[in-house]
């Protein structure tokens, strides 16, 4: 018999500028984005870790996050 002892998914989410925005207006735009997500994930009680933040030459961010996966427990993969 298996079973799951932790669980956890590793993402990396890109948020690309707008196309129809001017290139400051979209870059603050992807900014407020990228807030509004995390605020989410914590208002949502969803147990994760950002392990990178980069910004892009073009202003576009890329976010590499750990998440819980369908309630397991973590272990050690959010120390």
């Amino acid at each position: 018999m298996k079973r799951i002892q932790y669980a956890c998914v590793e993402k990396t989410i890109h948020f690309q500028l707008k196309d129809d925005l001017p290139h400051s207006a979209a870059v603050t735009a992807v900014r407020q984005e990228v807030g509004a997500y995390k605020a989410s994930l914590e208002r949502k009680g969803i147990r994760c870790k950002i392990c990178s933040e980069q910004e892009q030459p073009d202003g576009s961010v890329l976010l590499g996050i750990k998440m819980q996966y369908n309630g397991h427990a973590v272990g050690p993969y959010l120390d």
